[in-house]
């Protein structure tokens, strides 16, 4: 863990399990309590003969989950009227076609959409983990606190945190209070916009409850876990305050954002030129951040989902 001071401009290396150590009395923690669903699917165009797909779903646009946004491989073996043939029983029709390689499916099955994806569906794992998802993935690939199914990946700052480590901060003083974003294509899809002013991200699905808010409301200072917490926290400040609130929030935090509710910050380190690495230059500011990135890589650091961490105090 590399621990930085805005305040000082400094930063330290550390371990995780000293993280208890920086928890201050009157502190609140923020986890995203999201679940991981097996989102991704293999299939074939149209037949069991015919070419091979991949199918990533990215976020169910109907109650019922029939409905989907997706991300598909190669997508030009998936244009509009197409069929996916999943399971003998399994299909899904390519109702619209975006510009990279995004799909509207439908699915036409007779069981539950959900069940069909427990039984079908593999743990979506990062690309740059060069293997096949396992059944033990399901488990792994959680926050110890995930509750809330519907994300295709990890809060991967809230997978540092053990039993134990949450009860130490207890301990040292902090509360803990829940949010729910649901990570989709606006936590990590590449920007593509040279000027930021016309990035716009995905929306994403967003709860907090009023037991959680009232929490957040009394602390003297909350301790974001994860950029999904900060841009659920900083969503509802922009919409009227930490209050019980669902909906759903594209926001796109860069440098030059005020903060109004976002204290402190446990983030991992992020691909360059992503919506993930601005949100923390936003937070640390630019030079700080940089000058963090470039002692993490000469210490050898590791980077992305199952890497180390920053805490920005």
């Amino acid at each position: 863990m590399l621990v930085v001071s805005r305040e000082k401009q400094t930063f330290r290396d550390d371990v995780f399990r000293n993280f208890s150590n920086y928890i201050r009395p009157g502190d609140c923690l923020v986890l995203n309590n999201t679940r991981v669903f097996p989102a991704r699917l293999h299939g074939r165009r149209n037949s069991a003969s015919g070419a091979r797909v991949e199918v990533f779903l990215t976020r169910a646009l109907s109650s019922d989950e029939t409905l989907w946004q997706a991300l598909v491989k190669p997508a030009k073996r998936a244009r509009k009227g197409d069929f996916i043939l999943f399971a003998e029983d399994v299909q899904a029709e390519v109702i619209e076609a975006g510009e990279f390689g995004e799909r509207t499916l439908r699915f036409i099955t007779r069981e539950p959409v959900s069940e069909v994806l427990e039984r079908l569906g593999e743990t979506p794992l990062p690309p740059y983990i060069h293997r096949k998802p396992e059944p033990s993935d399901r488990e792994r690939y959680q926050t110890v606190f995930a509750e809330k199914r519907g994300s295709v990946a990890a809060p991967t700052a809230g997978l540092h945190f053990t039993p134990e480590i949450l009860e130490a901060c207890r301990q040292a003083g902090a509360e803990i209070a829940y949010v729910t974003l649901h990570v989709g294509l606006g936590t990590f899809a590449p920007l593509r916009e040279k000027t930021v002013e016309k990035i716009h991200l995905h929306e994403e699905r967003f709860e907090i409850l009023e037991q959680d808010a009232e929490i957040m409301r009394r602390a003297r200072r909350r301790i974001c876990v994860g950029t999904t917490s900060v841009r659920t926290l900083e969503t509802a400040m922009l919409r009227g305050g930490l209050q019980a609130m669902q909906g759903e929030t594209g926001l796109f935090i860069y440098p030059g954002f005020r903060f109004q509710a976002t204290g402190a910050l446990v983030t991992n380190f992020h691909l360059p030129q992503s919506s993930l690495l601005m949100l923390v230059c936003a937070f640390a500011g630019r030079e700080l951040t940089l000058a963090a990135y470039r002692h993490a890589v000469a210490e050898r650091y590791r980077f992305f989902s199952y890497g180390d961490c920053m805490f920005i105090e």
